[in-house]
């Protein structure tokens, strides 16, 4: 084998060493932790599914997006139907992200004729009609009641905070691969391309049409397989398990964490878990009961004005400063 093309598998063989890393880290802590630390870490993983999609429609391609708490609960309705219409498992999380997949592909057209203010009000009102959908067709969704997840009981030699921490980040890793995968090739060219100017883009041959939509529908699929796998954790959804708020803290979270990588991704869904216990613990030691539920938005808040400051890149961008010196 030559250098150039030794130089060349590194990175793929990088990327494979950090994935099993990753998952080893995974498989260990869920054998040490207690089980509510555990069900944190399987919500962490949850989380990341969507922040992933997220990253790469927001981040890579400069959309914004104000309703994925509304594709998320699009996922988990569709779970919640299949499981209790008899679906194993493994089909109903695929049905659920198919039919995330086709609900962004709707938006994504709308949305690739909107730029800017307009587009997050497009999505805006998309986080505002799914509750509404759910109240509207009570029949089907049990309007704000919800509806409760059926599933059979794990292996006995597991316990079920490890089985759904193991079901969720098996979810993000394979999510991380296949992005990585993705954006590593001549898609995530495009993406950048289009984010950075897109009359340069056009110029060059990018449909910036097609790959505005292709962006959209690949983080609708990641939401939907992260609103799925919270139906699975909480064995429930409900539309006030989805709030507006939740969109605004997913965009928050992949800002502070890092809009340029994937990296950011798993950031912002550490913080999407850390912040709000944080929050819950600061409410129960001064017994404050109006600040219950602002005080995880003023912290996202502080967080956010904090590392802007810090570091413009976000968390992931951070780097010792030997390796600054170095490039410098």
């Amino acid at each position: 084998m030559s250098v150039a093309t030794l130089r060349r598998s590194l990175p793929v063989d990088r990327r494979l060493v950090w994935t099993l890393a990753l998952a080893v880290v995974v498989v260990v802590l869920t054998l040490v932790l207690p089980p509510f630390r555990t069900y944190q870490l399987a919500t962490v993983g949850a989380y990341l599914c969507v922040t992933a999609g997220l990253t790469v429609l927001t981040g890579l391609n400069g959309q914004l997006s104000l309703g994925h708490g509304a594709l998320m609960a699009t996922g988990a309705y569709t779970l919640a139907l299949s499981v209790n219409a008899g679906w194993p498992l493994t089909l109903a999380l695929t049905a659920a992200v198919l039919v995330t997949t086709a609900a962004g592909a709707v938006v994504g057209l709308a949305a690739a004729r909107l730029r800017g203010p307009y587009l997050a009000g497009l999505t805006l009102a998309v986080a505002v009609v799914v509750p509404a959908i759910t109240s509207t067709f009570d029949g089907t969704f049990n309007s704000d009641q919800g509806l409760s997840v059926a599933l059979e009981p794990p292996p006995a030699t597991v316990t079920v905070e490890q089985w759904q921490a193991w079901l969720a980040w098996g979810a993000a890793i394979v999510t991380l691969v296949l992005l990585q995968l993705l954006i590593g090739g001549r898609f995530g060219r495009e993406l950048r391309a289009v984010r950075d100017d897109e009359t340069a883009a056009r110029l060059s041959g990018v449909s910036v049409a097609r790959t505005q939509v292709l962006a959209f529908v690949v983080s609708a699929a990641c939401a939907g397989l992260g609103g799925a796998l919270f139906a699975v954790l909480a064995q429930s959804v409900s539309p006030g398990a989805f709030p507006l708020s939740l969109s605004l803290f997913l965009v928050m979270a992949i800002v502070i964490g890092g809009l340029g990588s994937l990296a950011g991704a798993v950031w912002g869904a550490v913080l999407l878990v850390a912040l709000p216990a944080l929050a819950h613990s600061v409410t129960d030691g001064i017994d404050v009961q109006r600040l219950e539920g602002n005080l995880p938005l003023a912290l996202f808040g502080i967080t956010l004005v904090v590392v802007m400051l810090a570091a413009p890149g976000g968390i992931a961008a951070l780097r010792p400063l030997r390796t600054r010196r170095r490039k410098v």
